[in-house]
């Protein structure tokens, strides 16, 4: 029996029809990129209330607000406008609803100079600076805290080493178990030669981590997105949504040299952090210290700080109460996608209103 024919002229309708609608979303899509797009990030206001070298405290909104403050410690690595990125997906938003008295460290952009800046000198020095003036300021003992990424490792830096000064702390999709094999970035990082980077750079350079970033996954991260784009550019909201992602991918700050030089060292290749092995200005940071209420959440999908790398941390503080909470999502996507949305931030806010007066200073 032989191959059934389709007729040419069925082919032939199947093909104007498709040309027809290509260049129907071709016309669209050239509408769409010439008119005036909106792609502004960050738009929330704010004010600039403190300031030490590079390093900006922001704070948010203009309503008076009650409860604890809550202060966001983002990564050095990119910008943490991420916390803003568009409207409707507006971490700092919905928190700025929710009625949290919300400020956010912004770590600026590192100079030459910068270089030869340490871990310590962004705990002890920049954070502890930016947490005292928030006291001084309302004349309280306490503030929350809430990291994310590299500044959530940070803020459990800090938190051990100053635990007088934290109420209750948030971890999200933060590194803190560097032993684990889940993640090609943690792979990577055991052969990195840092003292070889740091001796070539000064600082590293967020050009090149950003190339390396994509290098993780450079179908999804360099091939399928721009395709993706292709097949969206006749829809307005998609471009602007997709311009917005791609002017806060490509904002990356160096990061000062020592501290990436040590971070490697310490924490990817050492792992001392989660063995409370990890010294900052010669004091051990001793993870039975944090003794506040934890709640860490993480991405079941991270390709960059996978779970083995969140899901130790509680397992390893001296609080009893703690909270594990994962999402099926991955690291960027905790943040802005609209699933991600209805569970990351009202937890967020809910568990905050659960723990303002469940952990007062005796």
């Amino acid at each position: 029996m032989g191959q059934p024919k389709i007729k040419v002229d069925v082919i032939r309708a199947k093909l104007a029809e498709d040309a027809e609608k290509a260049q129907t979303r071709a016309t669209k899509a050239s509408d769409v990129l010439l008119e005036k797009l909106d792609t502004e990030i960050a738009t929330t206001p704010y004010q600039v209330v403190h300031q030490v070298d590079r390093v900006k405290l922001k704070h948010y909104g203009t309503k008076v607000r009650s409860g604890t403050p809550l202060l966001i410690v983002y990564a050095l690595i990119n910008r943490e406008t991420m916390l803003d990125l568009q409207p409707g997906r507006s971490v700092v938003k919905r928190f700025l609803d929710a009625g949290i008295d919300l400020y956010m460290i912004d770590w600026g952009y590192p100079q030459r100079k910068d270089r030869f800046l340490t871990i310590d000198d962004h705990v002890n020095g920049y954070m502890d600076d930016m947490v005292d003036y928030i006291l001084e300021k309302y004349q309280i003992a306490q503030v929350n805290l809430m990291g994310i990424c590299m500044g959530g490792s940070f803020c459990v830096m800090y938190s051990a080493l100053h635990p007088e000064k934290i109420k209750n702390l948030i971890t999200t999709v933060t590194p803190t178990n560097f032993d684990t094999d889940e993640g090609l970035l943690h792979i990577w990082m055991l052969d990195v030669n840092a003292d070889q980077i740091v001796d070539t750079y000064g600082n590293m350079p967020g050009d090149l981590m950003n190339f390396g970033f994509l290098l993780l996954n450079p179908a999804r991260l360099m091939i399928d997105k721009y395709v993706g784009f292709i097949e969206n550019m006749d829809k307005k909201i998609f471009v602007e949504n997709f311009v917005r992602m791609e002017k806060w991918i490509f904002d990356s700050p160096d990061v000062p040299g020592e501290t990436f030089r040590q971070f490697i060292k310490d924490c990817y290749q050492q792992n001392k952090l989660i063995n409370s092995k990890l010294e900052l200005g010669g004091k051990r940071v001793d993870l039975k210290n944090i003794t506040m209420p934890l709640l860490n959440i993480y991405g079941q999908f991270d390709h960059l700080v996978p779970p083995g790398a969140c899901n130790l941390l509680t397992s390893r503080v001296g609080s009893k109460d703690v909270e594990d909470l994962r999402l099926m999502t991955g690291h960027i996507g905790i943040y802005v996608s609209s699933k991600s949305q209805s569970e990351f931030t009202p937890k967020i806010i809910s568990w905050l209103a659960e723990h303002e007066n469940s952990n007062e200073l005796t």
